[in-house]
């Protein structure tokens, strides 16, 4: 009797909880999706067949996922990295750089834009200082190459926040045991290492390739809207004062989100691949 009533508490307690992720989650996706069929006074897939049909927004979608696809498998790389030699640090230090790499995640928008500008824009300074070196004759911030390396700095310390948990899992005996057992290091983490850390590598990959697909204050603010990336064209539709059409911004919202449905489910197919391989 006691765990029913308990059972009905943490039902009602989950409640608040239902209610905002439907008012803020689900009905804005729904309304997203009904609008995004709409096409001035009929109903159809009028909107997707433009946004494929058209080299504009095509090169968007392109440049959306060149940029998130590069700049999260570059931070990945760097977040392991980040987060293996983490675990060979003492404690103090640790706890220095994981708190400096929560502050940076959320150091985005106008102020990362800015901070960027004064260092690696057309004047900045450590352009300037590899110009004088010899080291680049030019560098364009505000291109896609450019883009790839604002976006893989707020991609770090995310990974490294999402994956420093995940080097729990591997036990310093499992180690000793494949070094007795005459294993070097790289067959302990072909065979024990990787295997172990494969669905947080999967996972952290997929949300930073979503915030990646996502973001936008930052590049907006980087390009005032002039470089071509979903979330500019996006926006642009939505509150522009020349092509108002948020008809076609839903549209584009969904193949998003039909991106990164894609991907999730790619995610939880190779999830389930590596699971089934390990219990061989």
């Amino acid at each position: 009797m006691s765990a029913n009533r308990g059972k009905r508490l943490a039902l009602l307690c989950l409640l608040p909880f239902a209610l905002f992720f439907v008012a803020f989650q689900i009905a804005p996706l729904l309304w997203v999706a009904v609008n995004s069929l709409r096409r001035e006074d009929a109903w159809g897939l009028g909107n997707f067949a433009e946004i494929f049909a058209s080299p504009f927004y095509l090169q968007a979608i392109r440049y959306s996922l060149e940029i998130s696809l590069w700049s999260s498998l570059i931070g990945l790389a760097i977040a392991v990295l980040g987060s293996y030699s983490l675990r060979q640090v003492e404690s103090r230090l640790r706890d220095f750089v994981m708190a400096f790499a929560n502050m940076t995640s959320n150091f985005a928008g106008v102020p990362l834009a800015f901070a960027f500008i004064i260092i690696l824009g057309f004047n900045g300074a450590i352009t300037l200082l590899l110009k004088q070196a010899g080291l680049i004759e030019d560098f364009n911030l505000y291109s896609k190459t450019g883009l790839i390396i604002l976006y893989t700095y707020f991609q770090i310390p995310l990974g490294v926040m999402l994956l420093y948990p995940a080097f729990d899992a591997l036990r310093e005996d499992w180690r000793e045991s494949a070094a007795l057992l005459g294993a070097n290091h790289w067959q302990f983490w072909r065979h024990i290492g990787i295997p172990v850390l494969t669905p947080a590598l999967l996972g952290t990959f997929v949300i930073l390739l979503a915030n990646a697909l996502g973001a936008y204050a930052t590049v907006y603010s980087l390009t005032t809207g002039n470089f071509n990336v979903v979330p500019i064209r996006i926006a642009g539709l939505v509150s522009g004062d020349v092509f108002l059409d948020p008809n076609m911004a839903s549209a584009l919202a969904m193949i998003l989100v039909g991106l990164m449905t894609v991907i999730t489910l790619a995610h939880q197919w190779l999830l389930r691949r590596s699971y089934h391989v390990e219990k061989r």
